[in-house]
């Protein structure tokens, strides 16, 4: 049986899952909005950012999150960011699918990560995630306009929002232009920590 298709997100309590511009990436309004998962020992080891870390509830949904996910697409402006920051031994350890104008060949990393790139619409890019992931499920790991075309197309089948005790006032807003007239959500869970609120949701049409 095929997987679902999700994404996993942060987001600010005034609706902001990031900042306009791709260079305050890694500022400190980002920080503050990850300042939940960085402690997290599965999110520390598979960064590489050393040994050591919290093993609690939130670090419990950081590594679910990774196991039941068997691809990933993204857009170009994430995987831009992201080939930027992430160590050589990219951390999806999956196959990846870019959704891009560029015509480039798949980009193989260290550790299982294979990056490849996808220029004929986020309909291809989702039939190859899923023949990839198997009965695992498919994450559209981002950015936000990316998932939003995919809420858009009613290609989304659940997420899961980790709501972090910050405020931006201003960056990308996570449902900024959703079709709100044809998808419908129902709660599948709500789970307060002490450093986020970790919200689900499966959408349905209305």
């Amino acid at each position: 049986m095929a997987g679902k298709v999700f994404f996993s997100v942060s987001m600010s309590l005034d609706g902001f899952i990031a900042p306009e511009s791709p260079e305050e990436l890694m500022g400190r309004l980002w920080m503050e909005l990850q300042q939940w998962i960085f402690p997290q020992r599965f999110f520390r080891e598979n960064l590489q950012l050393g040994e050591g870390g919290e093993e609690g509830r939130d670090n419990d949904i950081v590594r679910e999150t990774f196991e039941r996910t068997g691809a990933s697409v993204m857009g170009k402006r994430m995987f831009d960011a992201g080939e930027q920051m992430w160590p050589e031994e990219a951390p999806f350890h999956t196959p990846v699918f870019v959704v891009t104008h560029e015509k480039r060949d798949p980009w193989e990393r260290p550790g299982g990560t294979t990056f490849h790139f996808v220029n004929d619409g986020i309909e291809s890019a989702l039939d190859q995630a899923r023949q990839a992931a198997g009965d695992r499920d498919v994450r559209i790991a981002g950015g936000g306009a990316t998932i939003l075309e995919y809420v858009n197309a009613g290609l989304i089948d659940e997420f899961s929002i980790a709501l972090s005790p910050v405020l931006f006032g201003s960056g990308i807003r996570l449902f900024e232009g959703v079709d709100a007239a044809r998808l419908a959500l129902e709660p599948a869970g709500a789970e307060p920590t002490s450093r986020a609120t970790h919200l689900t949701y499966t959408v349905r049409k209305r």
